[in-house]
């Protein structure tokens, strides 16, 4: 049966009320600040890290593994899912860290629209452009917020400039900052034409924030002196001549990012920040797709139910070792106990037990739409990049495995263990965060790839903490991994020729294991049958 676009249930009404947006940036930028105080803004929490449900305040942060809380950096993507001002807002949080930047990729292909937060002393760092390089990719909406205003900052016209220059966007403020650091006293809506007093607080501090005023009004005088205001009035006439007029459609086409400043730590101009995103960000749109071999495009409110997983976890619930199948849907109204199919492998499950999602706290979705992102515990049967959908027929753009940069051999302390290693290497390779490779002769040991060495410390403290593994990282014989592919006599040449080299992957894929970059060039040269790619589409 289905529902008139009208009522509150239709997939077409629901799905105009979602925004699904992911926040990125250089480490320490404060996104992690600004995630909680948009879930305070948004009135999902009390205070920044407490959760209100069932009328008990609960600590919890979009940083939920003990590494992350211990070095106060995120290593692992969140889910953050809010009602707000008769939105439903859907907030993915990533991580900043470059030695985690595959699950940031993953994570933005979920994502609508993108908040790129900036730190307003740094400017556009090395990271922030790596990230937004793959919104560019993939034609996802910046949103731009300069953060940390009540520090010592850069001229806000010289950001302006750095944002054109370096990103290519147009940059189109909103608001104007009065100051920075110690003289920082609010920000001008250029819109309004009010002033929004800074008023310096502790963190804890729930008096808030003076009331807007008039730019023209006598109560301005209670904020700023007659020199600040001059000041505000003239760089917001300066930038408003200098800057092109937001325009909504250029923003969605990706060409300009409305600009927003305030201070996350201080809960200032994160309110603004969040009815930006209700009121510019998109809802979801139509998806590219195959079906029975022919392109097509899902639409969010098409009848049936469709969606892809971009991210699994493992042992969310240390008490339980999970493993959840984040599932962003694509179409359809999902209920619960609904069955849907793999498009892959063709089985069909019934989706029992979904959960919707508040960093590591969840609870069961009854319903669920277009836009949203919900869990499905499953034991291994989901992995990154499969298509799910009540027909089975309809496969999405596959997730991309990238090679990896630090090869190491990875042993266990406890040579009893070592049925237990795979398993959970295993496990932990079908997150899609690190890459496993398993020679196919000579050797026992499993050769993991990372990005970065971080990711090796994460690797060993999880092993560690939810697996009660010893483990140690020893130096591998190989520097980088290739897939290899061409026509199936030429790779089974090659590999005969090379099998001392030769590995597979987690989806016993053939991965060529080569001690230097120029080792990898020559080989490919003298084999121009065989494909060596960096990258591997699962999907």
């Amino acid at each position: 049966m289905s529902t008139s676009p009208a009522t509150p249930l239709s997939p077409v009404f629901q799905a105009a009320r979602r925004r699904t947006f992911a926040i990125i940036s250089h480490p320490d930028a404060g996104k992690t600040t600004l995630t909680e105080n948009l879930l305070l803004a948004g009135g999902a929490i009390r205070a920044a890290g407490a959760v209100r449900a069932r009328g008990q305040t609960r600590r919890t942060q979009s940083d939920w593994m003990k590494i992350e809380r211990e070095r106060g950096i995120s290593v692992s993507a969140s889910v953050m899912t809010f009602d707000h001002d008769g939105l439903m807002f859907n907030l993915l949080d990533t991580p900043g860290h470059e030695d985690f930047s595959e699950d940031t990729y993953r994570t933005l292909t979920a994502a609508d629209a993108a908040i790129m937060v900036l730190d307003a002393a740094k400017g556009i760092e090395p990271q922030t452009l790596k990230l937004f390089e793959v919104c560019r990719l993939r034609d996802i909406p910046i949103i731009t917020f300069i953060n940390k205003m009540d520090r010592e900052a850069q001229d806000p016209f010289e950001l302006l400039d750095e944002v054109s220059s370096k990103l290519a966007l147009d940059p189109a403020p909103l608001f104007w900052p009065a100051g920075s650091g110690g003289r920082f006293k609010g920000m001008l809506d250029l819109r309004k034409q009010t002033f929004i007093p800074y008023a310096k607080k502790s963190s804890n501090d729930d008096e808030g924030h003076p009331d807007p005023v008039a730019i023209n009004s006598n109560a301005i005088s209670r904020f700023l002196d007659p020199e600040e205001q001059a000041e505000v009035e003239e760089g917001a006439m300066l930038v408003s001549e200098a800057a092109k007029p937001f325009d909504v459609q250029s923003f969605l086409e990706g060409h300009m990012t409305p600009v927003f400043f305030g201070s996350a730590l201080r809960h200032f101009g994160v309110a603004e920040l969040l009815a930006g995103i209700g009121a510019y960000a998109p809802a979801p749109h139509p998806a590219k797709a195959v079906r029975n071999g022919a392109e097509t495009h899902v639409a969010p409110g098409d009848g049936e139910v469709s969606g892809f997983v971009f991210k699994v976890q493992a042992n969310m619930d240390p008490n339980h070792r999970d493993r959840i199948a984040f599932l962003r849907l694509t179409s359809g109204r999902f209920t619960r106990g609904m069955k849907l199919k793999a498009q892959n492998t063709g089985k069909s499950m019934s989706v029992n037990a979904p959960v919707m999602f508040f960093a590591s706290d969840r609870e069961l979705a009854e319903d669920a739409y277009a836009g949203d992102v919900i869990g499905i515990p499953n034991h291994g049967v989901l992995r990154v990049g499969d298509s799910l959908s009540e027909s089975g027929l309809l496969r999405f753009a596959g997730l991309p495995n990238f090679a990896p940069e630090i090869l190491r051999r990875v042993r266990v302390k406890d040579p009893l263990k070592a049925k237990h290693l795979k398993k959970a290497l295993e496990g932990l390779a079908e997150e899609g965060v690190t890459q496993l490779f398993r020679p196919m002769l000579g050797s026992s040991d499993f050769i993991v790839g990372a990005v970065g060495q971080l990711q090796f410390e994460v690797m060993a403290d999880r092993l560690g903490g939810e697996y009660a593994l010893d483990v140690m990282f020893e130096p591998s014989p190989y520097a980088e991994a290739r897939w290899i592919s061409g026509a199936r006599t030429d790779v089974e040449d090659f590999q005969d020729k090379h099998k001392t080299a030769m590995a597979t992957d987690i989806d016993d894929q053939p991965v060529f294991l080569g001690k230097s970059s120029w080792e990898i060039g020559y080989v490919a040269e003298r084999f121009p049958k065989v494909r060596f790619d960096r990258t591997r589409e699962r999907g």
